[in-house]
């Protein structure tokens, strides 16, 4: 063979393992040039590519316009983390609210739901549900994202959400393998460790991913993390330990493996993002995933390049990348013939605010001398007159959209009309002393006060900070809209296990009186 030919086709088979994100509206020229020659298969779509639902299909079809079984893929988790809805906070409620309800019917539902929307906006491939088990509660990255703390009610809901969302003619794809809920560091600053042994693991991480593949699963998403008890030096994205002599030949699985995002510094601290790049495909990843943060064609072409010179200088098996390109094409072929041949309904649907009613939880506080160290709930609830509602803001992790709404003052507008409300963060209260006073106190004189958190738990200024409104406001309300940590601080104490637009209704709703 010609080394221009040879050369030639490395660099298809390279560009085929790439599942790059893009920025705009629109199909980019490069990414228009990538499928029309051959080679780019996969592109991610990330919120800053979606406008509304009409927008979308009108981007998929130009993007299938050279290759009708181009895979085209998302994070929706719906949730904290969604893209479709980025703008507007998601109509579904994420994981966490789903197995506290415990109904897998209720979650197949809300994920056959989900898919219809895909389906119907031309997405083949969604990177979602997470398969993690949440042990760790002070976990940073994954949290609401998770179907709970207990093995059993992970892995059934995770297959729930597999077969809901496989129904509607879209591929679902279990993350973060092996398990990325015994942590305490977020993959995308720094490299966690998962220091269970292999038992443990085998116990309590895994079984939802087998119960994922058992449902039909056709992707898994590996994790950035290391875990000793299988390869003590390499992280499980990069380790053919974890993803091939487990993943493929202990468990079984034969469908595509996809990376988390490369660009995370997890991978790219110690290796960089082409140098991970190449150790991912070399360790057993069929896909790539890279676009997060670096979007566009000189990313592109720069892992593009790197996988060519390693196979060029030996570094990566030409045979590995080859496996890896046919994995993806044949998913392709697979996901292509869902994305037409399914027929999903196109009316719309309110499972998702139905879950959320059913996943809002209401404690008596204990603040107050009524049952549970609490006052009665009929003396505080439903809300007489239009409230002052704190919102008390965490930074959230790069996998939930910034921009996303969340929160409970909104919608309680709507049902209140005068409410009032802040919104604080950390760094407003470090740099007033006396912000809590003005802006959260002072407002509810003679009024009800409502203190919404995020993962109070997780963020000891948080935890201070209401403990200082209840302080002076024993009889407020607290909505807690992360994970809950088992205590119930307010006079009523409400959990919706989750920060969604349709979780803020739910509550809104119950502190009005209006459910």
């Amino acid at each position: 063979m010609e080394p221009s030919s040879r050369h030639d086709r490395l660099t298809r088979l390279a560009e085929t393992t790439l599942q790059p994100g893009f920025v705009g509206t629109t199909v980019p020229d490069w990414v228009r040039r990538g499928i029309a020659g051959g080679g780019l298969t996969s592109v991610v779509l990330f919120g800053r590519n979606i406008v509304d639902p009409e927008q979308v299909a009108r981007l998929t079809a130009g993007l299938r316009a050279e290759n009708r079984d181009l895979i085209i893929a998302i994070d929706e988790e719906a949730g904290d983390v969604t893209r479709l809805e980025a703008w507007t906070g998601a109509s579904r409620p994420g994981n966490l609210a789903l197995g506290a309800v415990d109904d897998v019917d209720l979650t197949e539902s809300v994920a056959r739901d989900i898919g219809r929307e895909l389906h119907a906006a031309g997405i083949s491939l969604n990177y979602a549900p997470s398969a993690d088990v949440n042990s760790n509660p002070l976990n940073p990255v994954i949290g609401a994202r998770s179907f709970g703390a207990r093995t059993d009610v992970v892995s059934r809901h995770t297959a729930a959400w597999v077969r809901g969302l496989q129904s509607a003619g879209v591929a679902a794809c279990a993350k973060h393998f092996p398990g990325h809920g015994d942590t305490s560091v977020d993959s995308h600053h720094g490299l966690p460790q998962v220091s269970a042994s292999a038992e443990e693991i085998a116990a309590t991480a895994l079984p939802p991913f087998v119960a994922a593949m058992e449902a039909g699963v056709r992707v898994v998403m590996t994790a950035h993390l290391l875990a000793p008890a299988y390869d003590p030096d390499l992280p499980a994205t990069l380790s053919s330990r974890i993803l091939v002599d487990l993943l493929r030949g202990e468990l079984g699985f034969d469908g595509l493996v996809v990376t988390d995002g490369i660009e995370m510094s997890a991978v790219t601290a110690r290796y960089g993002i082409d140098g991970a790049t190449v150790r991912a495909v070399k360790g057993g990843a069929d896909a790539v995933c890279v676009g997060g943060e670096h979007a566009g064609e000189a990313t592109f072409d720069l892992l593009t390049d790197a996988l060519v010179r390693a196979v060029l200088d030996g570094t990566l098996p030409e045979a590995r990348i080859s496996e890896a390109a046919a994995r993806v094409a044949e998913f392709a072929a697979w996901s292509g013939s869902r994305t037409r041949a399914v027929a999903t309904d196109d009316a719309a649907s309110d499972i998702g605010l139905v879950a959320a009613r059913r996943a809002l939880r209401v404690l008596t506080g204990q603040s107050g001398n009524g049952e549970g160290g609490g006052q009665d709930r009929g003396s505080v609830l439903p809300l007489v007159g239009a409230p002052h509602v704190v919102e008390l803001s965490p930074t959230m992790n790069l996998a939930v959209d910034g921009q996303t709404p969340w929160g409970v003052a909104a919608p309680l507008s709507d049902l209140l009309p005068g409410t009032t409300s802040v919104r604080l963060t950390e760094a407003d209260l470090r740099e007033s002393g006396d912000l809590l006073d003005r802006k959260g106190l002072d407002p509810a004189a003679e009024r009800s006060l409502v203190v919404v958190v995020r993962d109070a738990a997780r963020h000891g200024w948080m935890s201070a900070a209401m403990a200082r409104l209840l302080g002076s406001r024993p009889d407020a309300v607290v909505v807690e809209m992360g994970v809950p940590n088992g205590a119930a601080p307010g006079a009523v104490h409400l959990v919706t296990h989750g920060a969604t637009r349709v979780s803020g209704v739910a509550a809104a709703e119950f502190l009005a009186g209006r459910r």
